[in-house]
């Protein structure tokens, strides 16, 4: 439930104070008046006004459509008595709110009329009133249109972003379902067969060791090799599960891009070379983040990530045409871009942003050659 204070919709054109001019303007219009029963009807309905305007963010079906009816009487009243049309900024906010299609066509198409028609006759009865104030009357009229189509399309467009989030959890909770089942396979179909011969062959050498000693040696010699095969299985099987390959974060990333409608391009190098798990691991987290700040925060329409690779570094670049980010600001406490910067810290990398077009994000991380061990087997 919003509290007193959120009732304003949040436009960057235009700030809270120009809504609490709304509230206090229908005051002046109304002391213009010059009959004491005139000021009590235009204070009564202000009140009116602003007790069904709260009661609409707390109310849902009919008991929403009721307090519509009587904001938009209300307004109507004002237009006609004081001259005063701005209520129908507050009402027009209200109709971008309802969320079903039918209902919000027909109340805004009521509420079209309604004013249009209340302008005119305002128009007749109070001319020199509504000239005075003619410039901010069209304005009115425009965002009255406007408004409530704007309002309309962000809810939708908001809501769709949470069903993506809440997809995007699901999924994550899949994909470690999946990885632990396969791990549990992994472990049955290999490890649990080895360990059992292991087993077998230690029992039937201890039977050997006194009737024919070399049989016994034949069967250590065997389970020192399947043990050496069994090691070599688990530092495979933990390597995998120590984080995700670069290839296959694109993959997903590319998913998440298109299921938000906005277009994706990558090009570069996909299978890196001389790259630790640990660094391709940190660098698809890094990606990771940076889509999910085009989708939540940018507002763009394309996407587009390149990977290069060079004999110093790898430089994952990802680019957008959206809003872009204000680098006057410390970025670095929000949009996730602090947690990309730490990872980066821990590779020795670095993390730069260019505002061009948009915004792009230049990924670098040293390239760092590891040494083969050796006597892993005999």
């Amino acid at each position: 439930m919003p509290k007193w204070y959120q009732i304003f919709p949040k436009y960057p054109w235009l700030s809270i104070y120009a809504w609490v001019v709304f509230c206090i303007f229908p005051f002046f219009f109304i002391f213009r008046s010059s009959t004491p029963i005139e000021i009590v009807v235009g204070l009564s309905l202000t009140i009116m006004f602003f007790i069904a305007y709260r009661l609409s963010f707390t109310s849902t079906g009919w008991p929403l459509y009721v307090c519509t009816a009587i904001e938009m009487a209300i307004s109507v009243t004002m237009t006609l008595l004081f001259g005063y049309i701005y209520f129908s900024i507050f009402l027009s906010f209200i109709i971008g709110h309802i969320q079903n299609k039918i209902s919000f066509f027909i109340v805004y198409s009521i509420h079209i009329v309604a004013i249009i028609v209340a302008v005119i006759i305002g128009f007749f009865e109070q001319t020199e009133l509504f000239l005075s104030h003619l410039p901010f009357l069209i304005a009115c009229l425009i965002g009255v249109i406007l408004l409530p189509f704007n309002t309309y399309n962000r809810n939708k467009r908001e809501l769709l972003e949470g069903q993506l989030e809440d997809a995007q959890k699901r999924i994550s909770q899949f994909i470690i379902i999946e990885e632990r089942e396969r791990i549990a396979r992994d472990l049955h179909d290999t490890l649990g067969q080895k360990l059992s011969l292991i087993g077998l062959k230690s029992d039937l050498a201890g039977r050997l060791l006194e009737k024919n000693p070399q049989a016994a040696k034949n069967e250590i010699h065997d389970i020192n090799q399947t043990a050496r095969s069994v090691l070599k299985e688990v530092r495979e099987l933990v390597a995998n599960m120590r984080g995700n390959k670069l290839e296959d974060e694109l993959f997903r990333v590319k998913q998440i891009l298109l299921a938000a409608e906005i277009s994706c391009k990558i090009s570069g190098t996909l299978e890196l070379r001389n790259t630790p798990l640990l660094v391709e691991n940190v660098l698809s987290m890094c990606l990771k983040e940076a889509v999910t700040n085009v989708v939540k925060h940018s507002g763009a329409t394309s996407c587009s990530i390149s990977i290069k690779q060079s004999t110093k570094e790898t430089l994952l670049k990802v680019h957008d045409n959206g809003t872009g980010i204000d680098t006057k600001k410390d970025w670095s406490k929000g949009h996730g871009l602090r947690g990309i910067k730490e990872r980066l810290d821990f590779v020795n990398g670095s993390l730069d942003i260019h505002e061009k077009n948009g915004t792009t994000l230049n990924i670098r991380v040293p390239i760092v050659i590891q040494q083969m061990r050796q006597g892993e087997e005999t």
